[in-house]
């Protein structure tokens, strides 16, 4: 081998090396929450993650995107059982709605993004009979701002169930009957909320379920700014490495459609995230380049790892404005559940009730 040939094989393997992360230099990304048990709940997030670790696309998922004035919407499909397996995800459809105003308490934005909600959360909740039941849960603490989403949700939301019966059919056109409930957390009532939930589905026998949660977000500018709409149901407490029973279709034997709006951010994943921006401009600094290039794989390893060691595994951060956004968001939710269940709602019963 000539001396220009290991010249030039030296400068092509440079190349490739400052072109790669500082997880890429181990596990991926993915595969590095994966270890630490924060998976993005954002299935747009885990997409993201996963092709930038595969550099391309992902088998058995389909993304598509759209985006108006007001917000961007992703669509992730997992086809089959390969993308499930890849996005350590279930089968089905996950809608994410970014929109920075979002966060903003303004009338005018709130009643455009409520409509907006309604339309794609709409497409999910395909009844043949406005007499068909749902049951719409707010899981989370009510005693914890950033996980009290669901419950200030319900508290927003009417419930028509015991109406139906006892009141004449004039007043109740247009109008579903919809149980709700905010069964709190394990810690708090010493019982799962799967079991709860399940209990009174086999009461009243719903026709769809309706659950509203908490996400975990793997990036800070998605607090607060962004829904997520899914046919595959919810695993409470899955964001935060606090796994509880499933809230799906296998469990409660009818369809379950889950709602999410991140409102932490673990802050080993924010301090990872430093950690890369860092590392990427190292890599295009000429003169240390060579010098990164030269460092074993298992020392790197070792370096991150001490650096994240402050940030325990259960250390989550929230904006300090997190009670107005929460609040925000609940409503948002609350009134396009409202119009997605009630379409023709007799508006003198509407305006009694608002």
């Amino acid at each position: 081998m000539t001396k220009h040939s290991d010249k030039k094989k030296k400068k092509q393997k440079t190349a490739s090396i400052t072109g790669q992360s500082l997880s890429t230099r181990h596990t991926g990304t993915f595969a590095l929450y994966q270890q630490w048990d924060m998976l993005p709940e954002l299935a747009l997030e885990a997409h993201d993650l996963l092709r930038g670790d595969h550099g391309g696309e992902i088998p058995g998922v389909k993304m598509t995107e759209e985006v108006d004035d007001l917000a961007a919407i992703h669509t992730v499909t997992i086809l089959n059982s390969q993308g499930s397996r890849i996005m350590q995800k279930p089968e089905g459809t996950y809608v994410t709605i970014y929109c920075k105003e979002l966060s903003v308490n303004h009338h005018g934005i709130i009643n455009s993004l409520t409509d907006l909600l309604t339309r794609h959360l709409q497409k999910f909740v395909q009844l043949p009979s406005l007499d068909d039941n749902v049951l719409v849960v707010g899981l989370g603490n009510w005693k914890s701002t950033p996980d009290s989403l669901g419950p200030r949700m319900i508290n927003q939301l009417m419930a028509t169930r015991h109406l139906h019966g006892n009141v004449p059919d004039e007043i109740l056109d247009g109008v579903r009957p919809v149980t709700t409930i905010a069964p709190g957390v394990l810690g708090m009532t010493g019982i799962e909320s799967a079991d709860i939930i399940g209990s009174i589905v086999k009461q009243i026998q719903p026709k769809l379920i309706l659950v509203a949660d908490a996400l975990a977000a793997g990036d800070v500018s998605r607090i607060g700014t962004t829904i997520q709409i899914s046919d595959t149901g919810i695993a409470p407490g899955a964001g935060i490495g606090n796994h509880r029973p499933g809230i799906n279709q296998q469990t409660m034997g009818v369809p379950v459609i889950s709602i999410g709006v991140p409102t932490v951010v673990k802050a080993r994943v924010i301090a990872h995230n430093v950690l890369e921006k860092f590392w990427e401009q190292l890599l295009h600094r000429p003169q240390l380049s060579k010098a990164l290039r030269e460092l074993p794989e298992p020392a790197v390893q070792n370096i991150m790892q001490q650096a994240l060691q402050p940030c325990h595994s259960n250390l989550e951060v929230t904006p300090k404005e997190i009670d107005d956004l929460v609040q925000n968001c609940s409503t948002i939710l609350a009134r396009a559940i409202t119009k997605t269940l009630h379409p023709n709602m007799n508006a003198d019963f509407a305006a009694s009730f608002f």
